[in-house]
Parts: C-alpha cells; sequence; structure tokens
C-alpha cells in the first residue's frame, strides 16, 4: 500500500478508536494508546524501512529532516489532508526509524468540558504574573494551557505570543491578536524568543515548556514587568516545581530567584489523567495557590511545607490532590485501585474515602 494512503487509515484509526497516540516503529505494526494502554494494530504488517522513509519523506519540512540527518531525532508538527494536526518525534532505536505522533485535539474545548476547576479562568483574567501548568509526560498539560489561552483570546483586546516546539493548538485570533512562533522555525531557541516578547508590547506570553535557567530567568522577569506568563514543567508537584526551579540556577543565583519567583508566582496546577469508569480519561489535580503563606516558605526554603498549606487551603481555592482523588472515587468516576495508584500520600486518601 502507498506510504500516504496507509499513514492517511491509520488517521482515521486514530480518529475512530479515540486514540490519543499513533507509534509507528520499523518492524513493528503500527500501534495507538486508546485510554492509556497501548494497543497493536496486529491485522496490518510489520512497518518496512521503505514504509518508514516514506512517511519522513511526506512529513518532514526540509529543516526538520536536515535535523534528523544530523541529529538523529527532530520534533515537528504535521497535519493530515483531513486537519486533523499531531505533534511528532521521529527518532531512532537500533538504528530503525521510529515516529510517536500525538493527536492534537481539533477544537480547544472548555475548562468545563476538560473536567477541569472553574477556579482556572480566574487566572487566566489576570493581568500579571507566572501560571504553571505541571506534570508527567502525556497529562494533558498543554491542553489545560490551550484553554486558558483561548479564553484570553475571547475575552481581551491583548497580545497573545506563544514560544512552542512544535506548535500544537492554532488559534484563530478573535479578541486578541495572536502570534505564535515555533522554535528552530520562527526563532532559534525559548530564550531568544522570549527575550524579543519585551520589544513586541507582548500582554500575555504562553511558553510550551521551560527547558533551562537562562529561560525560565526571564520568564520570571515577564512576570515581574507586566506580563501574564503560562507554561510547563514535567514536574509532579508544587513543592517539587518549586525546587526544580530553584535549582537549575548556580547556587550563587538561587536567593535572587526565589525572592523573584515568591513575588511573580500566581500559582501551581499539577494533573494526572485516570482511566474512567465510563471509559476515556479524566483528570484528578493539585492546585497551589501563591499568597503570604506560600511566598515566605519560598523565600526561606521550606518548600517542602507547601503540601501542608495546600491541604489546608481549601477555603482559598487550593486543591489537594487526594481530596481531588477522593471525590472522583465517589463520583464513581474511578475506581478507589486507581485512585491509589496516582496518590503520592495513599494512607491519607484511604481515610478520606
Amino acid at each position: 500500500m502507498p506510504q500516504n494512503k496507509l499513514l492517511n487509515e491509520l488517521v482515521s484509526t486514530v480518529v475512530k478508536e479515540g486514540a490519543s497516540d499513533l507509534h509507528l516503529s520499523e518492524g513493528r505494526p503500527p500501534t495507538i494508546r486508546v485510554s492509556g494502554f497501548l494497543i497493536p494494530l496486529s491485522k496490518l504488517p510489520p512497518l518496512t524501512r521503505a514504509d518508514m522513509d516514506g512517511f519522513l519523506l511526506m512529513m518532514l519540512s526540509p529543516f526538520n529532516k536536515r535535523e534528523f540527518d544530523e541529529q538523529k531525532e527532530t520534533n515537528f508538527a504535521w497535519s493530515a489532508e483531513d486537519g486533523r494536526r499531531f505533534r511528532c518525534n521521529a527518532f531512532l532505536s537500533l538504528s530503525r526509524i521510529g515516529i510517536a505522533m500525538r493527536l492534537v485535539p481539533a477544537e480547544i474545548k472548555s475548562f468545563e468540558e476538560l473536567n477541569l476547576p472553574p477556579i482556572l479562568e480566574t487566572f487566566a483574567r489576570r493581568q500579571q504574573g507566572f501560571f504553571l501548568v505541571v506534570g508527567p509526560v502525556g497529562v494533558g498539560k498543554s491542553t489545560t494551557m490551550a484553554t486558558m489561552v483561548e479564553a484570553i483570546n475571547r475575552e481581551r483586546l491583548e497580545h497573545i505570543i506563544t514560544i512552542e516546539d512544535p506548535i500544537e493548538f492554532i488559534f484563530e485570533p478573535k479578541k486578541a491578536l495572536v502570534d505564535q512562533r515555533e522554535v528552530k522555525l520562527d526563532t532559534p531557541d525559548f530564550h531568544t524568543a522570549l527575550e524579543g516578547v519585551f520589544r513586541q508590547d507582548a500582554d500575555v506570553v504562553m511558553i510550551g515548556e521551560m527547558r533551562d535557567p537562562e529561560t525560565i530567568s526571564t520568564a520570571v522577569t515577564a512576570a515581574e514587568t507586566g506580563h501574564l506568563v503560562l507554561s510547563t514543567l514535567h514536574t509532579n508537584t508544587a513543592g517539587q516545581t518549586v525546587d526544580r526551579i530553584i535549582d537549575s540556577f548556580p547556587a550563587d543565583q538561587q536567593t535572587q530567584i526565589r525572592i523573584q519567583l515568591a513575588g511573580s508566582l500566581l500559582g501551581i496546577f499539577s494533573q494526572r489523567l485516570l482511566p474512567r469508569i465510563s471509559g476515556g480519561l479524566i483528570p484528578a489535580f493539585e492546585l497551589l495557590i501563591n499568597n503570604n503563606a506560600v511566598a515566605n516558605l519560598i523565600r526561606e526554603k521550606r518548600t517542602h511545607e507547601l503540601n501542608s498549606v495546600i491541604e489546608t487551603g481549601s477555603e482559598e481555592g487550593m486543591i489537594d490532590l487526594n481530596r481531588s482523588l477522593a471525590e472522583l472515587v465517589r463520583k464513581g468516576e474511578v475506581t478507589a485501585e486507581n485512585a491509589f495508584k496516582f496518590s503520592a500520600n495513599p494512607r491519607t486518601l484511604e481515610r478520606m474515602i
């Protein structure tokens, strides 16, 4: 079967089965991920080297092809004939080609449709500060952040700049002016693009991922100087996120970044995706909101106490992960067994359930 026809059929299968990911691997049949589980499409033959070379030829831009040849991997976005968009990574494994493809939802859903807490909308309405969406790979951080950006796009006459690698969701300007910049295609790197926002009359900056101290430092400075900055990190909890940010700097710079972060941070939203009893996935989450107590703990190197602040801060809108999990169990959305798997403190969760 010609590679373009095969790829279009695989995209149709992804959509039909409600899959989140498609894996193409030389020597193996195509595989999809549905509700968190990998399912080989075993009725199809293993993909050959010719298949994989054909896929790369169709999917990669000249820049990404050069990068793949030189670096042996490349990140890119690809749109199928039906307009479905994928975030992709092509790589080598034992000298064999692999392509991992994450389906980007066709529409940006609302907070309610994603089962996210309404309080996130209040952070999207803030004019200034630093808000982080964190969690492991594949839990919907980009989707949550896109929903926040779209809320701003619908409501505010402001300039939004996104810096991504690669660009995932495409924002159609509504009330806002939206410029989306892709690392390596529109700008050399995150840090260079972020430096540019100070000269581009930006109000809101969305950074796909903070990967180095220079980017983090500039992002915090942007939040201090009148911008709303949204970004992600691959961390699990609010306390771990603060520690990761601080620890990425040399020792002689850590005190300064603690002071800046304590002053500019709005909140940290951590999420997980759990298998839903009725099918699909549903989020559980933790939310830290920066207040005087939180700011003091950050400045005083007492981040290990942040969990306690979250547990006792529900009246201020904070959300404890165990309470979120317990609520899902009580509503019959997830099993207790799965809730315990995702809890950092199962003993406390047991008392709540």
